[in-house]
């Protein structure tokens, strides 16, 4: 197998894999939109654990679409 056609079966996502990282996107995007300054306490620790599952998620997805 060349390696373009490796790349291209490796960038075939699924639904639910496509899905994930649109809700990934979506967190960043709401995160880079918020005044951090202005969020209250329990607002920051919840957006930071939100996006500290959305990053371990993505890192899932990657391991599990560059097996071999």
């Amino acid at each position: 197998m060349s390696d373009e056609q490796s790349r291209e079966s490796a960038g075939a996502l699924t639904d639910v894999q496509r899905s994930r990282i649109d809700f990934a996107r979506r967190d960043l995007d709401y995160a880079r939109s918020e005044d951090l300054a202005q969020l209250p306490t329990a607002g920051l620790i919840l957006l930071v654990e939100r996006l500290r599952g959305r990053l371990g998620d993505m890192l899932d997805l990657i391991d599990e679409t560059t097996r071999d």
